[in-house]
């Protein structure tokens, strides 16, 4: 056994032993004790508290405090439901916007908390950026504070109309998912919502190794493909959970999954891999933020699958381009079960006729061919009227977004730019996707200031990027020792070009 082996072991070990206690099962509806209905509001406690309120997507965090033998309290649970229906669950009408909770300050456990945040009557409402509520406190006497005390949200209407307020929204108690979709944000104005889509990069990464397993996908012939695939998420996943998620997979592999594995035992317990969570227990969370269509069936995982890829796009070095080419395009070309898709993305992997040697040439080439399935998936839904009518497709990036990657405003073609495109597509899917890290420490990298380190390029080639390498590991030991590693050993090599590419292709 090698001896960086055996360091990564002991790290895993010791990585499984400090998992947190507490359920930090975020936005899953719960039935109640006589089973007649849904709790929607998540319950939090002293152990979780900041925790969940830490890890959550939602921008603004509703915490009720309460007492179970309170009868004021118990008449205005069927409010505070009707309202966490909106926001909380897989089946969410608004997800992603607030996360509605609640602390039971009867239970002993949660008295401190409660002290802490300067509860005298029950029940009692703050609203706030959830960041506010980790480690913070609420005192009536404190004059500026991001944690406000809501005090009309006596009702299910005069909460909601609180709420509405606040954000600036029209949302009702009667919406329904996908039939009151004026709230949703353009993503063609804001280059900033992007930062959002890290969660979607998660959730669209647990699908597809569900989707994997499921299917029952890794056999003989695939699974050089998906360790490949693991190795490029150990180092270049832009969720930190993922990244341990795909190492611990990554250094378990054989054992959860032997290569003289039939099937049949794969399905079984025996295929210990289906046990494992590529990014987290509480993820997937059933539903999208940034990748949510206007209708139920439209964009969702496969845009976050399109943000994944140019995320790792935008994010490997001038050694490793060769090698993501390939690791992708087979990817697609094994584990996308649409097989048109598939298809169509193997017929343009196949058309490259030499290697990638720089990192800029694999990302421009991945943007042209996400632009080649947009404008034929346009042609295609304005025929069959499929077509969403919030997100239609588009080329890439619009003038919105990046003015300076046109040449010129009427050009027909479009004549690009494609060194701004270049510094729109590291900017847009690197620096900015990773933005919310600095106030997320679940997503990212924390540095030794204490700091999320945004995610950085190097030009160099040969030698292991140490800054990289060292942030990685301070994160997590685990991934940081085996992204080293590999690192290493790939950058060694010379790039060559498969001849027997195999590929597919998605849409968002």
């Amino acid at each position: 056994m090698s001896r960086t082996l055996f360091v990564l072991i002991l790290c895993l070990s010791a990585l499984r032993l400090g998992v947190s206690l507490g359920s930090r099962s975020i936005l899953r509806t719960v039935p109640d004790k006589n089973g007649d209905s849904e709790d929607y509001a998540v319950d939090l406690n002293a152990t979780n508290f900041d925790a969940v309120l830490r890890d959550t997507p939602a921008t603004f965090a509703v915490v009720e405090f309460f007492a179970h033998w309170c009868p004021a309290c118990r008449n205005y649970k069927p409010h505070y439901e009707k309202v966490a229906r909106l926001f909380n669950g897989p089946n969410a009408v608004h997800p992603g916007k607030v996360l509605m909770t609640r602390v039971d300050c009867a239970l002993k456990m949660n008295t401190n908390l409660c002290d802490r945040f300067s509860v005298g009557h029950y029940p009692m409402l703050f609203w706030g950026p959830p960041s506010k509520f980790v480690s913070g406190s609420w005192d009536p006497k404190q004059e500026k504070s991001e944690i406000r005390n809501i005090e009309n949200g006596r009702t299910a209407e005069k909460l909601l109309s609180w709420i509405n307020k606040q954000m600036g929204s029209s949302i009702g108690l009667d919406d329904e998912k996908f039939e009151n979709e004026q709230n949703l944000s353009s993503n063609i104005s804001d280059p900033g919502q992007i930062a959002r889509a890290v969660y979607d990069v998660e959730e669209a990464t647990s699908i597809a190794f569900d989707i994997i397993l499921e299917h029952k996908m890794i056999k003989s012939e695939t699974r050089a493909s998906l360790i490949k695939f693991l190795q490029l998420l150990v180092v270049h996943h832009p969720s930190l959970r993922c990244r341990k998620g795909s190492a611990e997979i990554l250094v378990n592999f054989d054992e959860l999954n032997p290569a003289d594995m039939n099937q049949e035992e794969v399905a079984s317990e025996k295929g210990a891999v289906k046990n494992f969570q590529i990014c987290g227990k509480d993820v997937p969370r059933g539903y999208w933020i940034f990748c949510r269509g206007s209708k139920n069936d439209t964009r969702g995982f496969s845009c976050g699958l399109w943000v994944l890829l140019h995320s790792l796009s935008v994010q490997i070095e001038d050694g490793e381009s060769q090698f993501a080419f390939t690791t992708i395009c087979d990817f697609i070309h094994n584990f996308f079960v649409c097989e048109e898709c598939r298809q169509h993305f193997y017929e343009m992997c196949s058309s490259v006729s030499s290697p990638f040697n720089k990192a800029r040439d694999f990302a421009l080439w991945l943007w042209r061919a996400h632009n080649k399935v947009n404008d034929r998936l346009l042609k295609e839904e304005e025929s069959m009227g499929t077509a969403d009518p919030k997100f239609p497709k588009m080329i890439w990036p619009p003038r919105q977004l990046c003015m300076s990657c046109y040449r010129s405003r009427s050009s027909q073609p479009i004549e690009w730019d494609l060194d701004e495109v270049h510094k729109f597509l590291t900017s847009y899917y690197g620096r900015t996707l990773a933005s919310l890290y600095k106030s997320n420490s679940a997503l990212g990298t924390i540095g030794a200031d204490g700091v999320l380190d945004e995610p950085t390029t190097s030009t160099n080639a040969v030698a292991v990027p140490v800054g990289a390498a060292l942030a990685i590991a301070l994160a997590s030991c685990a991934f940081g020792v085996l992204a080293c590693y590999w690192r290493s050993q790939q950058k060694s090599r010379k790039p060559r070009r498969s001849s027997g590419l195999r590929l597919s292709e998605g849409h968002d």
